[in-house]
């Protein structure tokens, strides 16, 4: 296939990806859930990070949890409504839904980076702004680059 050339693709394969694009990134929500909730029970945690700090972290996790839940969800609904048969339903469900997830895994990354930011160098502008750049970067290459893309095309 060239450059530029589309092909059209099977609904049981587009709904067979879309599933398959939960699975690759829920590995990494729950890695990132794991070490929140580590963090937290870490001795240093209360030393490091006063009442806001420890909000933000709160913020986060919270944000992750419901990232996960978000890609879990197409598998969800398939397994309980339409377990013997794929549809157009299903793959925009899923597309939605897996493209949601990546709004509050967006801010709840840019938020730990702040925070990790913080850690290190102890200070609010320039954890502020790592967190600010990194949210950035994440809209950049996750909502704005695709749909230039698209609307190039």
């Amino acid at each position: 296939m060239e450059r530029g050339e589309e092909k059209p693709v099977k609904l049981e394969d587009a709904v067979s990806y879309a599933l398959d694009e939960a699975r690759m990134i829920l590995p990494g929500i729950q890695a990132l859930f794991g070490f929140q909730l580590v963090a937290v029970f870490n001795d240093r945690f209360p030393d490091v990070f006063g009442a806001f700090g420890q909000a933000l972290h709160l913020a986060a996790l919270v944000l992750v949890a419901l990232s996960c839940a978000l890609a879990m969800t197409p598998a969800a609904f398939h397994r309980q409504t339409d377990r013997s048969k794929i549809s157009r339903e299903l793959l925009e469900l899923s597309s939605f839904f897996i493209g949601s997830a990546m709004i509050p895994l967006m801010a709840a990354i840019s938020i730990d980076v702040g925070l990790v930011g913080y850690v290190v160098t102890g200070n609010d502008a320039i954890s502020t702004g790592l967190g600010a750049v990194c949210a950035l970067v994440f809209a950049a290459l996750w909502l704005v680059f695709p749909r230039w893309r698209r609307r190039r095309r």
